[in-house]
């Protein structure tokens, strides 16, 4: 029984995939490239195919930003108003179809309906949210210069370049494209190639929607395809990679040999302080759907979770009660509380990182290894719970799946050192009554974010973003990234 007879399909997205091999969109129209390579979309929750994309070259990646810079100049000098007009009726193209797009989501990266329908109402706001914000900037900021008359004068920067991973697909083009549109630049998107229905669908909407060509393009293909040529594009005026941190490596030496500035939002290896003063079951369920959101493909997750020594025991029996009842489905199953992860290597991943720890040293307290779903066959994994050494692969390296590293601590001092022992800094959380020592430890703990009583917690305005190995060159969601996307000329006259 394939999924399409096993779960309702909306008729709209029975009709958008009836296309079977779906284009890129450039230069406000269908664009298959010049290349002959097609590649397989995958629904992860059964293993059927959905469709093919078209693995674009380094040529058509050209193409894109070509037509992202000549649509540039007139969608410039729009004024403010009416590029904001535009952008909120694609906000609200996109509203009306909200269940659609989470629909095809669901599919292609393997996430649960109602947590793709979140993802989606995530874009609307997030659109709107920096068309809003913009409306406060003003092209000239006057300088009190004594002996001069000076003024500071923003304007967009061009055609900007957008690859994106597939945990958070339409999401993240939200967090990443919103700002550089709402401030007057055009931008080109490479979607992972895992999942790319979602950014292709967007592109058409868009056309709908009255937004003018040019202004956002898709180009499909792999990472070392299509990625590499728009990173390594000299005519992109700023870059976008949201992936790993060997990736993100890379294309920052590719945008470095141009001078184009860029900025990346990389991984994460999380930590959750849990002090001796919490609701034990509380804190526990927290943790356990932070862990098992997405199952656990999230950059930001708490994926080492240190409990102090007088509540571990009754923690993890807690967690190991929680988790036996998360129940593994297929997304489109309404009963599902944790889906696949995106692909077979990603599953490989997971695996193999709990057989590497476990071979070093590691104990498996919990879970672990492959999971099967009844007529579904899909990238399916236990969740699991490892503890040992702190210097065990599985404890230092991101695994990216439903995979917690747990440890005791005694003193605070302690904790702090044990979360502050890694090469990354994306985020981090404690978890106590104290709110003297909440604020100690988080700001104690060296990330971009740190979360008091809760995790992965994101609110439009305030900054999020990494440090070390989790990021550079800026976050996402606040006044500062819609800063990011326009350029300053000092203008300056002696009197």
């Amino acid at each position: 029984m394939s999924v399409s007879s096993k779960f309702k399909l909306l008729p709209e997205v029975a009709q958008f995939l009836a296309g079977k091999s779906f284009p890129g969109f450039v230069a406000g129209k269908d664009f298959t490239g010049t290349g002959t390579g097609i590649i397989p979309t995958i629904d992860p929750g059964s293993g059927e195919k959905i469709g093919d994309i078209h693995d674009m070259t380094a040529a058509d990646v050209d193409k894109a930003v070509e037509a992202a810079n000549h649509a540039f100049p007139k969608w410039a000098t729009l004024t403010q108003q009416e590029r904001g007009a535009i952008l909120l009726k694609l906000a609200d193209a996109v509203e009306k179809h909200k269940g659609i797009i989470a629909q095809i989501e669901a599919l292609e990266a393997g996430k649960i309906e109602a947590q793709a329908q979140g993802d989606v109402q995530n874009f609307i706001d997030t659109m709107r949210y920096f068309v809003k914000l913009a409306e406060g900037v003003h092209p000239r900021t006057k300088l009190n210069v004594p002996g001069h008359e000076a003024y500071v004068h923003r304007a967009p920067w061009g055609a900007c370049g957008f690859i994106f991973p597939w945990n958070f697909p339409f999401l993240l083009i939200g967090w990443g494209i919103s700002p550089a549109l709402a401030a007057g630049n055009t931008v080109v998107i490479k979607p992972a190639e895992d999942t790319s229905l979602s950014a292709i669908y967007l592109a058409r909407l868009a056309k709908q929607a009255g937004v003018p060509d040019g202004v956002i393009n898709v180009v499909t293909g792999r990472g070392q395809t299509a990625g590499a040529a728009l990173s390594a594009n000299p005519h992109i005026k700023r870059m976008s990679f949201t992936g790993s941190p060997e990736v993100g490596k890379l294309v920052a030496e590719a945008c470095g040999r141009n001078l184009v500035p860029v900025k990346l939002e990389l991984g994460g290896k999380g930590a959750a302080v849990v002090f001796e003063d919490v609701d034990v079951e509380s804190v526990a369920d927290k943790l356990v759907g932070a862990i098992t959101f997405h199952t656990g493909q999230v950059c930001c997750d708490a994926t080492r979770w240190f409990v102090q020594s007088k509540i571990y025991d009754r923690f993890i029996a807690r967690c190991k009660e929680k988790l036996d009842q998360v129940k593994i489905g297929h997304p489109l199953d309404p009963t599902t509380q944790m889906g696949p992860v995106v692909n077979p290597k990603q599953r490989a991943r997971v695996l193999g990182y709990q057989e590497k720890g476990q071979a070093t040293g590691a104990q498996c307290i919990y879970g672990g290894g492959p999971a099967t779903v009844a007529g579904c066959d899909g990238n399916y994994v236990k969740p699991a719970l490892l503890t040992g050494p702190l210097d065990n692969v599985a404890a230092r390296e991101e695994i990216f799946g439903p995979v917690a590293y747990v440890a005791k601590f005694d003193t605070e001092e302690q904790a702090i050192a044990m979360a502050n022992d890694t090469d990354y800094g994306l985020a981090n959380s404690v978890w106590t009554g104290d709110s003297s020592r909440a604020a100690r430890v988080a700001e104690a703990m060296v990330a971009g974010n740190s979360w008091i009583n809760a995790h992965n917690v994101f609110a439009h305005g305030v900054p999020y973003g990494g440090v070390k190995k989790s990021g550079l060159g800026g976050g996402v969601l606040s006044p500062e990234v819609l800063m990011d996307y326009y350029r300053s000329t000092s203008v300056v006259r002696p009197v």
